[in-house]
């Protein structure tokens, strides 16, 4: 038996269908300069007020990675959480999310190989109940088992 996973990490001998975890996070001014300067994608978009007034968004928006983030995050820390791999992702950007807004988001298995280990979760990303992201993530959930 392996179990060293942290409190929290779901083995893909207790995934079951339906299971759902989400989280909420307040999107910064400083989580958006913190993106740019990861990820090197420096929009003014994202960090300039007056440029950003003048486009279809008529302010300024997080980066849309930022927001996929958040369900990376559920995924790495929740469900399955520690020990997860993540396979591949698809997104649907739908509307804009802006510093200050709360974002919640959330994954829930619909699909389950238990033979090969793999989940697909539906996941989508909301602000004040209106959906900004949704897309599909298949990932390599941990086992308790050795292969």
């Amino acid at each position: 038996m392996f179990d060293n996973f942290p409190r929290g990490t779901i083995c893909i001998e207790d995934i079951e269908m339906g299971m759902t975890r989400h989280l909420r996070k307040q999107v910064t001014d400083r989580d958006i300069e913190l993106f740019a300067e990861v990820s090197t994608d420096r929009n003014p978009v994202h960090l300039d007020d007056a440029y950003a007034h003048d486009t279809i968004f008529e302010g300024r928006i997080a980066h849309g990675m930022l927001t996929a983030g958040l369900i990376s995050a559920v995924i790495g820390e929740q469900l399955p959480g520690h020990g997860t791999i993540y396979l591949g992702q698809t997104l649907k950007f739908l509307a804009p999310v802006r510093p200050g807004d709360t974002v919640h988001a959330e994954v829930k298995v619909v699909d389950i190989d238990h033979s090969k280990r793999r989940v697909t979760l539906d996941c989508h990303c909301s602000v004040d109940g209106k959906k900004v992201l949704a897309g599909e993530a298949k990932v390599l959930a941990p086992s308790r088992k050795f292969d």
